[in-house]
């Protein structure tokens, strides 16, 4: 396995949710929420650890629990925070929640990144729509690193200006000097001045060199098909390539078997995987 192995307080007890409380609630754009929340036991916000890339669980009582990437950093000690697409029953359920509200959470779960192996590369981070959710937490991780790390590109793209997430982050990764970060819409928009084109072929005019690289993404499958196939024609090898598949998980410990890829189980040997390890398994963009 090249991904890091599950961590942290509460994957002893997989089954068990754990109670929580939310604190903020962010409008990303005209279907995503970001939900910040402690939980109800100081104890376990002080202690929650994960890596970039795990999940949990997040639901409300009586009504249902969803699948997402922890969207903030590991050293976010403050609140954990999920970003949520609304696409079904729970998640427009969730979509109703305000501060205050209570949910339970199991987490974390899976595997993450595996960063540390990364160390001295060169970083290429890809993301389409809310596919930038679990990417943040990467993102602000390997800036929390960053002189760990060699140079530092972001591409990001969505299909309009509205349809871009985490508005205030990109406006700091936009000003720091130490990150190369392009946001992309899909056509003109008014008033956007930024990029204009799918982010296939934002990443082709602007082409990434493979050497000593390292490259991640994660969004729409039809994004995710033509970017790795960018990749690969500028000459970046499957092992070099990464991305996750949280949104396959169901039960989120292995027991249902609706997650599997071939012999593999997203949620016990994923979400994130190499294109090494997913080879000869997608089919029309879908794993």
């Amino acid at each position: 396995m090249s991904t890091v192995p599950r961590k942290g307080i509460k994957a002893a007890e997989p089954l068990v949710p754990e109670p929580a409380t939310i604190i903020d609630v962010i409008k990303e754009g005209p279907n995503i929420r970001s939900f910040r929340l402690i939980f109800d036991d100081p104890g376990i916000t002080t202690a929650f650890s994960f890596a970039p890339g795990q999940i949990g669980l997040m639901g409300i009582p009586g009504v249902g629990e969803s699948t997402f990437a922890i969207s903030s950093p590991p050293s976010q000690r403050d609140y954990i925070q999920f970003s949520v697409m609304k696409t079904g029953f729970v998640t427009s359920a969730i979509h109703e929640l305000a501060a205050g509200d209570a949910v339970a959470v199991r987490a974390p779960l899976g595997c993450g990144f595996p960063v540390d192996s990364w160390k001295g590369k060169n970083i290429l981070i890809v993301g389409g729509g809310i596919g930038m959710a679990p990417l943040r937490s990467l993102l602000m991780h390997i800036l929390d690193r960053r002189k760990e790390f060699g140079s530092l590109r972001v591409f990001y793209g969505a299909r309009t200006p509205a349809d871009l997430c985490f508005a205030g982050d990109r406006v700091q990764w936009e000003n720091r000097d130490d990150i190369e970060f392009i946001a992309t819409v899909d056509e003109k928009h008014p008033g956007w001045s930024g990029h204009t084109g799918l982010v296939p072929q934002v990443i082709a005019a602007q082409p990434p060199a493979p050497e000593n690289a390292v490259a991640v993404t994660c969004g729409p499958p039809v994004m995710i098909k033509y970017t790795l196939a960018a990749l690969q024609q500028l000459g970046f090898t499957e092992a070099q390539i990464y991305t996750t598949l949280e949104r396959k998980m169901k039960c989120g410990i292995g027991l249902c078997g609706r997650c599997n890829i071939g012999a593999k189980y997203v949620c016990i040997d994923g979400p994130v995987f190499s294109l090494d390890e997913l080879k000869n398994r997608m089919v029309d963009g879908r794993w």
